[in-house]
């Protein structure tokens, strides 16, 4: 039987998402909860050592994930690499009490090593790339969870900022360009996320006309 504290951050504002938070929680309970809502689900379960957060996505939580997604593509596909997409993907790992699913999770520079494969990280290496959509206050410190499963590159948008986190001595330090796509400038992904709202597909082709003529 799973007991816990849970409360449900729901501002009056229109936000990205919404959240629940159970705290007290030992591994086996956020196991059985992971089994209990199944896989097909809309909803993202984060754990860190007896926190359970659940965050429900909206609109706006969604759009941005979505197209955050389609950002990186296009450059990998522009750029001529490889990539394992992992969507969000449940990774756990047990001897760290933690378990995540972000919006996106890839695999870039390790792409080789994990292709064509189930990715079991008791021996594969954590993605290389993960991004979350944070609009409202989390309970968990992501940088902190994604950090101690080694997980090179952190991006996080809250809506307006993009911060970008490269993992250096087993701590993220934030940066101001990705170390994945150094060339490509921050103002970039908001000029695409801005053009996207009004037209996706009109977006998709300047970004990837400015990614031929610029980056390539």
């Amino acid at each position: 039987m799973v007991t816990s504290q849970a409360k449900l951050q729901s501002p009056s504002q229109p936000v990205g998402e919404k959240r629940v938070v159970f705290h007290h929680l030992n591994w086996q309970s956020y196991q059985q909860i992971l089994q209990a809502v199944g896989e097909k689900r809309s909803a993202r379960l984060s754990y860190d050592r007896g926190t359970l957060e659940i965050t429900m996505p909206l609109e706006d939580h969604e759009f941005a994930a979505e197209l955050i997604g389609r950002f990186i593509y296009f450059l990998v596909v522009e750029l001529g690499l490889k990539i394992k997409s992992m969507g969000s993907t449940t990774l756990d790992r047990e001897e760290l009490d933690r378990g995540a699913e972000p919006d996106k999770a890839y695999y870039i520079q390790n792409q080789s090593r994990v292709a064509g494969k189930k990715v079991d990280l008791k021996q594969d290496p954590p993605p290389d790339l993960v991004v979350e959509v944070d609009s409202i206050h989390t309970d968990i410190n992501k940088p902190a969870l994604y950090a101690s499963m080694g997980v090179s590159e952190f991006w996080r948008y809250n809506g307006q900022i993009w911060r970008i986190y490269q993992l250096k001595n087993s701590e993220y330090q934030e940066v101001e360009t990705s170390p994945t796509f150094p060339f490509v400038p921050k103002t970039k992904l908001y000029e695409f996320l801005t053009q996207a709202q009004q037209d996706e597909v009109e977006a998709e082709v300047s970004f990837r006309a400015w990614v031929r003529q610029n980056v390539r």
